[in-house]
């Protein structure tokens, strides 16, 4: 999470604001012509967040939804 700010930044996407997180869950608010910019900047940081400290054996994935609501999303 400590990355996705800079990341969004260098994307041009420092309008897309990180609103909270929800147990394994991250909420960001966007325009809706963002959505699939925002998606692929997030995703890869999400992806290889313990990197450089560890790398993993199992990859991680992450699943990324969109919706006006939390709900919406899933």
């Amino acid at each position: 999470m400590i990355r996705l700010p800079a990341a969004l930044s260098a994307a041009r996407l420092d309008h897309v604001r990180m609103l909270l997180q929800v147990h394994d869950e991250l909420v960001f608010e966007c325009p809706e012509a963002d959505v699939a910019a925002a998606k692929a900047t997030i995703v890869p940081i999400m992806e290889q967040a313990a990197l450089p400290a560890a790398t993993l054996a199992v990859p991680l994935v992450v699943e990324c939804g969109d919706g006006l609501t939390w709900g919406a999303a899933h």
